[in-house]
């Protein structure tokens, strides 16, 4: 595995960044900008992500960083059953629900094999 001395080297928090940008592109349009409960939950639950993958690098234990990268992977789940009330409302096409859907999906695989490598690490010592 490549050496990560920042957080922006972080393969995760780079396409959480992607995802973020994505997101509120989305999100300020049509009638999708003025349902503000739902326009602010995804865009909170996005911004977590990168938060929170940010924050736990920060802690510089494995131990903490891994439970932070559990709340970042809950939040990419959080995004994707938004996109589902989204689709419901029509305030998204169903290519943009399948685009934005794999793409969180992709985050979260990222995620998740890095809580995997984390998890390794915290048991061998």
């Amino acid at each position: 595995m490549t050496r990560i001395e920042r957080f922006e080297d972080i393969q995760a928090w780079q396409k959480a960044r992607e995802l973020n940008k994505r997101i509120y592109t989305l999100t300020s349009h049509g009638n999708f900008s003025k349902d503000f409960a739902l326009r602010d939950q995804i865009r909170r639950a996005a911004i977590s992500i990168m938060l929170n993958i940010a924050e736990g690098f920060a802690r510089r234990t494995h131990k903490e960083f891994a439970q932070f990268l559990y709340i970042a992977h809950g939040s990419a789940a959080e995004v994707q059953s938004a996109l589902f009330i989204a689709l419901d409302q029509n305030y998204i096409t169903q290519s943009e629900f399948h685009e934005l859907y794999q793409d969180t999906a992709e985050t979260s695989r990222l995620i998740a094999g890095f809580l995997k490598y984390l998890e390794q690490r915290i048991h061998r010592n």
